[in-house]
Order: C-alpha cells, then sequence, then structure tokens
C-alpha cells in the first residue's frame, strides 16, 4: 500500500467520486459504513478487496488501512460511529446486504440535516437497528500471503478469464495442484473454484459499473456463456446483471474531502 494517512474521525457525509477515482489510504480511530448509492466501490485493505454495488454496504472496523475507488460515477455515502459502537459486533470488514429500508436510512442520514436534533436521534436509532440485522454478503478476494499462491492469484488477477486447471496453473509456477489446494483452504478458508468465483464477480462488478456490456463482461471474466453468468451473478446478488445500473441509481453529492 502507498503511504497510510491518519484522520481520527470517520466523519458522517456524501461523498462524490468520478469514475476511476480513489482515495487515497488511510485508517480511522472510528468505524465507517462505505455506501455506494450509485455505481460501485471497490475498498483494498491489507487484507484483501471487497467490492459493493447499491445492494451491499462495506464494514470498516475502526483501526483498519485501507482505500477506495469508484467503478462508474460513484455516490459514497459514508457514516461513521465511534470506536464503542459496534452494532454489528465485527472486528474484521465485511460487506453487508442492504434493504430497501437500509439504502433509505442510509441516504437520509448522510444527506443534509433534517428535522429536529430528537428526530435526527431517532433516525440514527433505526438505522443502528437496521445494521444489527444485516447479512454479510460478500464479494471478498482476499489477498495472499504465500508465495506460491501469491504467484497463482497474481496470473487470474491479470487476466480473470484464463481457464486453466489448478494444476495446469501450478505448473506454470512450479507448484503441486495438491499443495495450491491446502493453502487454498489454509488461507482463504475456501476451495480454488470458490476463489476464482469471487474474482469473476469483482472484476464483474467492476466492468458493469463502467458502462460494460453483459455479453463482453461474461466473455472478459472467464464465464462459458451469458446465461452462465447470468445465472452466478443473480445467486450473488439477488438480480441480473442487466438489472445493476436500475440498482445503482442514485443522487448526486458535491465533492467533500475526507
Amino acid at each position: 500500500m502507498p503511504k497510510i494517512r491518519h484522520s481520527p474521525r470517520a466523519v458522517t457525509r456524501t461523498l462524490s467520486l468520478a469514475p476511476g477515482e480513489e482515495v487515497d489510504a488511510h485508517w480511522h480511530d472510528e468505524h465507517q459504513i462505505v455506501y455506494a448509492g450509485r455505481g460501485v466501490v471497490s475498498v483494498t485493505t491489507e487484507a484483501g478487496s471487497w467490492v459493493a454495488p447499491a445492494t451491499r454496504a462495506l464494514w470498516i472496523p475502526a483501526g483498519t488501512f485501507h482505500q477506495h475507488r469508484a467503478y462508474g460515477a460513484t455516490d459514497l455515502h459514508l457514516v461513521g460511529l465511534p470506536d464503542g459502537d459496534n452494532p454489528l459486533r465485527l472486528d474484521r470488514p465485511a460487506v453487508l446486504g442492504v434493504s430497501p429500508l437500509l439504502r433509505e436510512l442510509l441516504l437520509a442520514w448522510t444527506g443534509p440535516p433534517r428535522g429536529t436534533a430528537a428526530e435526527r436521534r431517532r433516525l440514527r436509532a433505526v438505522l443502528l437497528d437496521q445494521l444489527r440485522y444485516c447479512d454479510q454478503q460478500p464479494v471478498h478476494v482476499p489477498a495472499a500471503e504465500d508465495p506460491r499462491l501469491v504467484a497463482v492469484c497474481g496470473l487470474l488477477c491479470e487476466d480473470p478469464a484464463d481457464g486453466r486447471t489448478l494444476a495446469e496453473l501450478g505448473a506454470a509456477v512450479g507448484v503441486s495442484a495438491r499443495t495450491l489446494t491446502r493453502l487454498y483452504r489454509a488461507e482463504f478458508g475456501m476451495s480454488f473454484p470458490e476463489w476464482r468465483t469471487q474474482l469473476r464477480l469483482h472484476h464483474a462488478l467492476r466492468l458493469l459499473a463502467e458502462g460494460t456490456p453483459v455479453t463482453a463482461v461474461a466473455h472478459r471474466c472467464g464465464w462459458a456463456s451469458s446465461s452462465a453468468f447470468i445465472d452466478v451473478f443473480r445467486r450473488a446478488f439477488g438480480h441480473t446483471p442487466g438489472a445493476a445500473d436500475r440498482a445503482v441509481g442514485g443522487r448526486c453529492a458535491p465533492r467533500a474531502a475526507l
């Protein structure tokens, strides 16, 4: 990661990012929720990368080094919570499902203040209540540590459509398929096919946010057909890739510094 900046408070606000724009690596003394009401946001930490469209939000615990990148024109709705206020009881980054009600609460809480102080307190209380019942629905590409795993993951990160088997990839870097299978389980807690699917979905969300047609996304991310891609995408996100544009509609907001 580049030089990491310390920003003590995780300020609650809305931030607009241009396509491809990044927020440099930093960390807060407070917890933060990052929600892209429009566009797609990825968050990279030392533990790996998470990506979220408008049906997902990202939970970033206090003290976590992280950086953001926008895919497509993106409106980030940022919610800061004191270190002692952790409705999710999570000490690691996570991707959370966002219900229609939670979406509206996030938009309202991060928008211009409206109503009395008492009304704002009630709005915040409902927001925290909804967060307590969020399901974790990750599209997470964990970062490898073992150099042998780093080499194989690097090949696929460069080309998610690479269709080689684990044995073929291992042969390219001088590692047996058996060893790689063990490393995937030990480091990531998932099988190689599960990890590769996460990687492909991660790239697919980015491409869709940039306006790439569904057929091209399926091809560039390694699915045998558009229908196969649509099926996996629907099971992961609850809607089809074609509905993604409708899911990421949101409000524009002026650019604000972190």
